[in-house]
């Protein structure tokens, strides 16, 4: 499974981005979807995740009621739509797979590349 991420960039707090990440190489309806972030001198996190279907979702607290994570079956596309942003959600941001056979296993399988995310005060 190949994942390509894009959509990043420079905000100022308050603001919104939209992440996309586009999948190919497996039936995209097979994978559970996820949003990692790394900050600066932390370590990675999931933030997000989304089931085959786009039936469930899981947030972090960090980013509950701020983030929105969705997908297009017909596109081979994850989004995560971010609103509200603060400088503490600067970080590079990574889209994730696994197969859902997999959903209940907290490793992912398949990532892409990363996009920076920075959020000015």
């Amino acid at each position: 499974v190949q994942l390509l991420a894009s959509g990043g960039g420079l905000v100022q707090a308050g603001g919104s981005l939209r992440l996309s990440c586009v999948a190919s190489g497996r039936t995209f309806s097979n994978l559970v979807m996820g949003w990692f972030r790394r900050a600066p001198g932390k370590e990675r996190d999931l933030i997000a995740h989304i089931t085959g279907s786009g039936g469930s979702t899981y947030y972090a607290d960090s980013v509950k009621g701020r983030f929105t994570i969705s997908r297009d079956n017909a596109k081979n596309t994850v989004y995560l739509q971010m609103d509200g942003l603060k400088p503490e959600d600067t970080a590079v941001y990574y889209c994730a797979a696994k197969p859902t056979t997999f959903y209940f296993s907290t490793n992912y399988h398949y990532w892409g590349q990363g996009t920076q995310v920075t959020v000015s005060s």
